[in-house]
């Protein structure tokens, strides 16, 4: 029998494959210890690239600022952009203001709003997204780019799929995600490959006091508690 062939150093990127397991395991058990600790949030999705003077930064800013009123921490990607909106409502209503760093070539650098003993530094995306998921009673999705959709898809999914349990969703600003959610409609919806009811999974929003609404609406006939 012919002796299998591996390239060049194919048994030093098996090792690496597996030390990596300890690291990964270490992301996930240092955030359950922290989040764990945060009591009821809500995370915060956006463009990094959200400038102070643009009005979806100011929303952001007021949003999370009445969550805190509300008594919702906020949960956000920890850097600039609206993250750092978020954190910062979270801030001036002295609430509870996470930030689930992840170190970028660009974009990234942790926001001075995050409370000093809630701020966690991620390698893997995966890890860094199971902490939005698992210790959020929602998410809010202000405009982004590539990042926000995935992270807004993933939590559909595990809602469609029933892999966690159903949280309030809500996508504000309205001008910008109707293109998106008009397209979802007229062409996913009427292909089949989703159901009616898949899009009430989501609710869109203008003002902060619509957002709050939606989500303290939500709790009202609902536990908050993690979401697996």
């Amino acid at each position: 029998m012919r002796k299998e062939q591996h390239p060049k150093g194919w048994n030093e990127i098996k090792a690496n494959d597996s030390w990596a397991l300890f690291k990964i395991m270490g992301e996930f058990v240092n955030g359950f210890e922290k989040m764990s600790l945060i009591g009821p949030c809500v995370s915060i999705f956006g463009s990094a690239r959200t400038r102070p003077d643009n009005d979806y930064y100011k929303l952001a800013v007021e949003i999370c600022r009445q969550l805190a009123v509300s008594g919702y921490g906020v949960i956000t990607g920890g850097g600039p952009g609206i993250m750092e909106a978020g954190n910062k409502g979270a801030n001036l209503a002295g609430g509870t203001s996470v930030g689930l760093n992840i170190d970028l070539p660009f974009e990234q650098h942790n926001n001075p709003f995050i409370d000093e003993d809630k701020s966690l530094d991620f390698d893997y995306f995966f890890v860094r997204k199971v902490m939005f998921v698992k210790y959020a009673q929602g998410f809010v999705v202000l405009p982004g780019g590539f990042g926000t959709l995935d992270e807004l898809f993933e939590a559909i999914t595990l809602i469609q799929t029933h892999k966690i349990g159903t949280f309030p969703i809500v996508l504000v600003g309205s001008a910008y995600w109707e293109g998106l959610f008009n397209w979802i409609r007229d062409t996913m919806l009427q292909a089949g490959n989703i159901n009616e009811e898949d899009l009430e999974l989501v609710r869109m929003a203008d003002t902060a006091e619509e957002v709050v609404e939606i989500i303290d609406g939500f709790y009202r006939g609902h536990t908050l508690s993690p979401n697996f």
